[in-house]
């Protein structure tokens, strides 16, 4: 999956300008970006701060290692579980 060139808090920004009333052509003009591009943004980051983001990226990085921690598990236990059957 591609990443963004832009970070979380530059997409924050962008959308804040926009509520403080600058045009959408123009934030998409000078960060070089398509209108689709700032909606779908608009739609994913809309009325979340930056301490908030940093928070939903924190938890994201947490899932993401907990997530290895229960495949690993799996896997050993399904080892275990297989040398007990055949030792029988």
């Amino acid at each position: 999956m591609r990443t963004s060139k832009f970070s979380e808090e530059q997409i924050v920004t962008a959308l804040r300008h926009a509520e403080a009333g600058t045009a959408v052509v123009d934030i998409c003009r000078t960060m070089e970006i398509t209108e689709t591009t700032f909606y779908r943004w608009k739609k994913k980051y809309y009325g979340l701060g930056v301490s908030e983001l940093r928070e939903l990226k924190q938890l994201r990085d947490e899932n993401r290692k907990l997530k290895g921690l229960v495949a690993d598990l799996t896997l050993d236990k399904q080892i275990l579980r297989e040398t007990l059957t055949t030792k029988i």
